[in-house]
């Protein structure tokens, strides 16, 4: 029961990045703008992790279905393909198993991510069956928990509308979440909806900020109430086996687009063209585009954008993690440390509250610690999510003088989320469109493939008269034929 309740905390929103290579992605010299331009419409898409690889290919199926004449070229500035999605190698040796660094779980409410694993026919690893004991670790005692409240599910069911032949389509996430019925989350904390709708305190500030915490790096009463409700919206935790990157890699493939890896964006422009009124400017040259879709984090990417535009994407500021891997023979966490008995069991999962804090005692060390599994007989690995550097010293104490190999990270891993009412424009000018203005609103890499799927209508409906499912986007969809459970729309029409 408690292995079930923890997995059902643990969302995909955890956002690294580290370098590793993708083999079949070559760095190439996109080719220069040219006027006056002849042939095939171009689109850029700058990024390739989740909301960049699934924008090529929701592009892709409009091609396929429709017959849209259009290229598609994917910018990344680093040599590899995921953005938030990531491996890493125990000890460094590929003969054992890679551990999810970055974006970890999903699960299968995230429809989009579900149905690329079986399309791709990728090996599923259900964690949802794995024994792992939870404990709430406050900073100085181990604490009870609760269980999940009808208020998610209600949001939960809300949010399945977007996988429907009816989804809605939108330019302005603020009216998206109105028409939701959402006002409330996301003007609210997570501890002022969740107080107010009824739950007890003790739920709110162990369990759901636990969730929010170890998901977000941020507290309940600090989070905005949707993104805390996400936090512990889950069942059928999985990863995919090997690295869930390969998704996206997958996606770029299914695509055919031209993928420059390797390639730094520095601005984009405007100038008059009808044809290719964008010009890309990347560390390779100019090139001129029809539309561009700007699938990373604006503030993140150093691009210089006409002044009038850039006004348009405030400031996002980021939740600073520590990550730290490592190996250890020791079987359990020292209990010393814990103040637990020797009759007691120590837990496999540890997940944090700053509910200690707020009555005068001192904070936890960690967001979290968990143990992920052996990689041999007598070795455990283990993940630490932190806000500040952990010394050698404390690791020691922590795992009984036991600890091998260790790997360290720091990111810029989240977005900061209090209660909001507005949000970044999804379309920033005619042909420019801002994937990552979803990013306040939800935060995981699946909702990254809803707002790919949705600027990629909007474009196509823009440029091209035409969409994902028709050949342009109508005010609703009802007429069509009723779809079954497993429909998904965009790879169902």
């Amino acid at each position: 029961m408690r292995s079930l309740l923890f997995l059902s905390l643990v969302s995909a929103s955890f956002a690294l990045q580290l370098p590793f290579k993708v083999p079949f992605f070559q760095s190439t010299v996109p080719p220069e703008d040219d006027e006056p331009v002849r042939g095939t419409p171009k689109i850029a898409i700058i990024g390739a992790g989740a909301a960049g690889s699934s924008a090529a290919f929701w592009i892709s199926k409009a091609q396929e279905r429709f017959g849209v004449d259009v290229e598609v070229d994917v910018y990344e500035k680093t040599s590899r393909i995921g953005g938030r999605s990531l491996t890493v190698y125990p000890h460094g040796n590929d003969t054992f198993e890679p551990v999810e660094l970055g974006a970890s779980i999903f699960v299968k409410a995230n429809k989009n991510l579900w149905r690329a694993a079986q399309e791709f026919n990728l090996t599923l690893r259900d964690l949802s069956k794995e024994d792992n004991d939870l404990g709430i670790w406050d900073g100085e005692q181990l604490l009870l928990n609760g269980i999940i409240d009808k208020l998610v599910a209600d949001m939960l069911k809300q949010y399945s509308t977007l996988y429907t032949a009816d989804s809605p389509k939108w330019d302005n996430i603020t009216d998206l979440a109105h028409s939701f019925g959402w006002k409330n989350l996301i003007e609210s904390t997570g501890a002022e909806f969740f107080t107010s709708n009824g739950v007890s305190k003790q739920y709110v500030f162990e369990l759901i900020e636990a969730a929010s915490r170890v998901n977000y790096g941020q507290n309940i009463d600090s989070i905005h109430a949707l993104e805390a409700a996400c936090s512990i919206a889950a069942n059928g935790a999985s990863q995919i086996e090997g690295g869930n990157w390969q998704i996206f890699e997958r996606f770029l493939n299914h695509s055919r687009a031209n993928v420059f890896t390797d390639t730094k964006v520095t601005r984009i422009t405007q100038k008059e063209s009808k044809s290719r009124p964008w010009v890309v400017h990347s560390d390779k040259g100019p090139t001129g585009y029809k539309a561009v879709i700007l699938a990373a984090l604006f503030h993140q990417t150093d691009i210089e954008l006409p002044s009038a535009l850039a006004s348009q994407i405030p400031e996002q500021p980021y939740v600073h993690l520590h990550v730290t891997l490592l190996t250890t023979t020791s079987p359990n966490l020292n209990r010393e440390y814990l103040a637990l008995s020797p009759n007691e069991k120590v837990p496999s999962m540890l997940l944090t509250t700053y509910d200690g804090v707020r009555q005068g005692r001192k904070a936890p060390e960690f967001n979290s610690i968990s143990y992920h599994g052996k990689i041999n007989e007598d070795e455990w690995v283990v993940k630490i999510f932190s806000e500040s550097p952990v010394e050698d010293k404390w690791l020691q104490s922590l795992f009984n003088d036991q600890v091998g190999w260790v790997h360290r990270a720091e990111f810029d891993a989240y977005p900061k989320l209090p209660p909001t009412s507005s949000f970044p424009p999804v379309k920033l000018d005619h042909g420019l469109f801002y994937v990552n203005a979803f990013e306040p609103f939800i935060s995981t890499m699946e909702t990254e493939t809803l707002a790919s799927r949705n600027v990629v209508d909007l474009l196509l409906n823009e440029e091209f008269s035409s969409s994902i499912c028709g050949p342009r986007i109508s005010g609703s969809t009802k007429d069509a034929a009723a779809p079954d459970s497993d429909f998904v729309f965009g790879w169902d029409c």
